[in-house]
């Protein structure tokens, strides 16, 4: 019986969270919370949303998506306002803008698409 899609989806997401929690890890896999600085171990850290991971069409967004310490993603609702002001600074004015207009996109993935992203991440994370 094939996987699910359900099951793929949920594949593919602990895949791009270990992704973008190890891609700015140093040689100790420490990496900064995004909207705090706090240094954490990759493990340690969470993979905080700007737009809200139910929008899939920015859900595994590589800029969208930022390492986010538990205090700053959960306790502090992603802490939305400095998060979209520092992805202005990092990538350039209107990245918040154009993320939250992407985000309203509606987006259908089928199975091919999710195995195709799983795959890519794989090889993302082999490549750190």
């Amino acid at each position: 019986m094939p996987t699910t899609i359900s099951k793929l989806k949920q594949k593919l997401d602990v895949l791009f969270s270990q992704y973008i929690r190890r891609r700015n890890a140093d040689h100790l896999g420490r990496v900064k919370c995004f909207t705090c600085g706090v240094e954490k171990h990759w493990k340690e850290q969470q993979a905080g949303h700007f737009q809200s991971r139910s929008h899939h069409s920015t859900r595994w967004d590589e800029v969208n998506v930022q390492v986010q310490c538990v205090k700053c993603n959960m306790y502090r609702q992603g802490e939305q306002f400095k998060f979209g002001l520092y992805l202005n600074q990092r990538f350039g004015y209107g990245t918040a803008e154009e993320l939250e207009h992407r985000a309203k996109t509606i987006v259908k993935l089928n199975r091919v698409d999710y195995e195709e992203a799983i795959e890519r991440y794989k090889q993302k994370i082999k490549e750190l």
